[in-house]
């Protein structure tokens, strides 16, 4: 049985008060409003060959609607993300700030890195954030230049000393066997679709990068009229293996 931890802990920690109030799909984007008017978003991502769990998201419970975070309808999934970051990922909280980086504070000196997705120009990691790095392997679902099969995990991941995931992971389940290929490394989430629940961090996570909604109505327009970045919108939410911010 695969494990199902990661979505177990998100799922344990969300309010019974809280209510799914919206959705909004995007190009790039799903997003999710709660009952309290807190936004959260997640990477769309298409899939619709399997029935879904519920017949809608909007009106549950954010209990029931975490539920679907184990859909393997993808955009049931992406609409189930989305509402969990809305409660996690909230703007004012102390580990929300928009100065922090991705990679602040990570010695990359003689380092083996695993990327998970080609985040290179996102997520503030530039080619030359990694120049440091004995050798960069970046890994992708999706054939792009100078990446290798997301299958290479098996592989390479063992062999890493640091690995960063894309929080869109989550979505489509491979998230718990990546990380389990990691633990011998120090591991990185980041991402919009990252969920900042300090507990996730139990699991040998090192850091949780992801955003925190500060312009939601402007967001909320923008994902639907374009494929764009959530990052003019948001701010860092930044939570660190002992508490550091």
């Amino acid at each position: 049985m695969a494990d199902t931890t990661y979505y177990e802990i998100l799922r344990k920690n969300l309010p019974a008060a809280l209510s799914v109030a919206r959705l909004v799909h995007g190009v790039s984007w799903t997003a999710a409003v709660l009952s309290d008017g807190s936004v959260g978003v997640a990477m769309h991502t298409a899939g619709e060959t399997t029935p879904r769990m519920f017949e809608n998201l909007m009106g549950l419970p954010l209990t029931a609607a975490g539920e679907a975070l184990l859909s393997w309808n993808m955009e049931e999934a992406s609409e189930a993300l989305a509402a969990v970051n809305a409660f996690y990922n909230r703007a004012g909280s102390p580990f929300a700030d928009s100065a922090r980086k991705t990679l602040d504070g990570v010695d990359m000196r003689g380092r083996t890195v695993g990327m998970i997705g080609k985040m290179i120009g996102h997520s503030n990691m530039t080619e030359e954030s990694f120049r440091d790095a004995k050798a960069l392997y970046i890994l992708e679902r999706e054939e792009k230049p100078g990446t290798l099969p997301d299958s290479a995990c098996e592989f390479i991941l063992p062999r890493c000393d640091l690995v960063i995931i894309t929080g869109s992971a989550a979505i489509n389940k491979t998230l718990p066997r990546l990380l389990e290929l990691s633990r011998g490394a120090e591991v990185i989430l980041t991402g919009p679709s990252v969920s900042c629940c300090p507990a996730l961090l139990e699991l040998g996570i090192r850091r949780l990068h992801g955003r925190a909604i500060t312009d939601a109505e402007t967001m909320l327009q923008a994902i639907v009229e374009k494929r764009c970045s959530v990052n003019p919108y948001s701010e860092a939410f930044f939570i660190d293996a002992g508490g550091e911010r």
